[in-house]
């Protein structure tokens, strides 16, 4: 067998699981624009403020050590504790489901039937509110996530490939986690999107916000529980993005990458946003593996943006999305 093809297949496996960590970002966006019709601007910011509260928790730091330093000429920055990994992520969800609460309270209560483009400025403003207060509460400097999760290549995979083909496959072990992880998280959403009451309240605000106050739902219920699975899907994305690269204020940046996800997927689909992710991984790695060499390399950096604009020009509701017809 030729060996570019076996390296293809390396090349097409490793896209797949890049994929899922993109899709696990789309998911969020997923989420609140399904039950809002609100962009979220501010999920990357998210997924980086979970992170960081996560690693701040377990490693027992106070919050906004510096300025009470600055204020008070002290000089406490821990409180001499560790907080086991699970249990860290528990209270780190407790807090996102909070910041969802004050979202909803202080912002978007208060922009019921406001333009799409109102509603979009909002989450800007609240991503750069939530980039500073993550860079005052614990600091700028990159952290070192670790909850216990497999990283490194996984042997028997290697072995495997390695016994068929001669080669072996650098199959990384968070890569596998994170494809199990968000395969059970699409089947929960799901399966609580459509067969939940909850689930159906979601979609009926997604549908007309006047219609369901009409009827008895809670806008405000709706809008904190939405906005607090969009929490913990950041709180996923951050835990897979902060072990794989560390947690650095960058990782606010993997929203863009999200970005084509949704247009190939659709920004209504659950589904979609796997599917749009795998499409994005696949194609920028075998691109870069077949066409990089060819052109100077790093064409990572635009593929995706380059395929979300045919899309765009031929099918702009996306592979799964719905298709708005509007009457005059």
């Amino acid at each position: 067998m030729p060996e570019q093809f076996i390296w293809g297949m390396e090349v097409f496996f490793n896209g797949l699981m890049a994929g899922v960590l993109y899709a696990l970002v789309a998911l969020g966006f997923v989420l609140i624009f399904k039950a809002s019709g609100i962009f979220n601007y501010a999920q990357g910011v998210m997924a980086l403020f979970a992170a960081l509260t996560l690693v701040g928790i377990m490693e027992g730091q106070v919050p906004f050590a510096h300025l009470i330093n600055a204020i008070f000429g002290t000089e406490i920055h821990h409180f001499g504790w560790h907080v086991p990994g699970l249990l860290a992520i528990l209270f780190t969800m407790v807090v996102m489901i909070g910041l969802a609460w004050a979202v909803n309270q202080f912002i978007f209560r208060h922009l019921v039937n406001q333009e799409p483009i109102i509603l979009f400025m909002a989450t800007i403003g609240l991503a750069y509110f939530l980039e500073g207060v993550g860079d005052i509460m614990w600091g700028s400097d990159i952290k070192k996530l670790d909850v216990g999760l497999p990283q490194g290549i996984n042997g028997p995979i290697d072995e495997l490939t390695y016994n068929i083909f001669n080669y072996g496959f650098f199959i990384d072990n968070l890569d596998l986690v994170a494809t199990l992880v968000a395969a059970l998280l699409v089947i929960a959403l799901v399966i609580f999107a459509q067969y939940s009451k909850q689930g159906r309240a979601m979609r009926a605000v997604a549908d007309d916000h006047q219609a369901a106050l009409s009827v008895g739902i809670s806008l405000n219920f709706i809008w904190v529980m939405v906005w607090s699975l969009a929490g913990f899907v950041a709180l996923v994305a951050g835990i897979m993005w902060g072990t794989k690269s560390g947690v650095q204020f960058s990782l606010s940046l993997i929203a863009l990458k999200a970005l084509p996800v949704l247009m190939l997927g659709g920004f209504t689909s659950i589904p979609g946003a796997i599917v749009g992710g795998l499409i994005i991984g696949v194609g920028e790695k075998l691109f870069e593996f077949a066409i990089g060499p060819m052109v100077g390399g790093a064409t990572e950096n635009w593929f995706a943006y380059v395929l979300a604009l045919l899309f765009l020009v031929f099918r702009p509701q996306g592979l799964f999305g719905e298709k708005i017809i509007e009457r005059v």
